[in-house]
C-alpha cells in the first residue's frame, strides 16, 4: 500500500535560521530515519514540565532509531526569546538533541514551521515515517507510554518500496 493510499501527507520541511546541538539538518537529510519533531517556546510552562523532558526521554530511550530534532518556535514574547537566552535555556536544562530556530516571514507573528504544520501551540510533536509522510501530529501533554507505542510502530515499518523483512521461526517451528 502507497502512502498516498494510506492517507499520508508528505511532513512539509522545515525552514530554521539557526541551529544548537548539531550542523544543520533538513527533513530530506533524514530520509530513511523516523523524526521526532518537538516544537516548543522556552517560557512555555508546559513545554519545560512535558514536552522536553518527554523529547529527552525519546531520544535517549530509541537512539539512533529515532531522530529526535527541537523546533523553537516563537509565536509571542519574541524580545525575551534571542539566541543567547535560547543557549543558556539549553544549557540549563541539559537538552542535548538538535535544535533549530524557526523562522518568521515579515510581520507574521506565527512561524513559518510551526504553520506550515497547522500546529496550535507549544508543546507540540509530530512524528514522520522514513518516507517523510507525516504519521502523528500531538498538541499539549502526550502520554509517555502512548507515544513510545507509536515511535515504534513507525520504527518496525518496513519502508515503502523496500523488501518485506524475511519470516521469523520460532523453536517450535512457527513462522510468521
Amino acid at each position: 500500500m502507497t502512502a498516498a493510499a494510506r492517507g499520508e501527507a508528505a511532513a512539509p520541511e522545515w525552514t530554521t535560521t539557526r541551529w544548537f546541538n548539531s550542523d544543520p539538518l533538513t527533513l530530506a537529510g533524514l530520509r530513511g530515519r523516523v523524526v521526532a519533531l518537538e516544537a516548543f517556546q522556552m517560557l512555555c510552562p508546559g513545554c519545560v514540565s512535558h514536552g522536553l523532558p518527554q523529547a529527552g526521554r525519546l531520544a535517549r530511550f530509541f537512539g539512533d532509531d529515532l531522530a529526535v530534532v527541537g523546533l523553537h518556535s516563537v509565536f509571542e514574547h519574541h524580545a525575551a526569546m534571542t539566541p543567547t537566552s535560547l543557549e543558556a535555556f539549553l544549557s540549563e536544562y541539559q537538552i542535548r538533541f538538535p535544535v533549530g530556530v524557526d523562522a518568521h516571514r515579515g510581520s507574521d507573528p506565527t512561524p513559518v514551521t510551526f504553520g506550515r504544520y497547522g500546529m496550535r501551540g507549544t508543546p507540540s510533536l509530530v512524528l514522520i515515517d522514513r518516507d517523510g509522510k507525516l504519521r502523528g501530529h500531538y498538541f499539549g501533554a502526550v502520554e509517555d507510554m502512548e507515544l513510545a507505542a507509536a515511535a515504534a510502530r513507525l520504527i518496525d515499518e518496513t519502508p515503502l518500496g523496500a523488501a518485506a523483512p524475511d519470516a521469523v521461526c520460532t523453536v517450535d517451528g512457527t513462522c510468521t
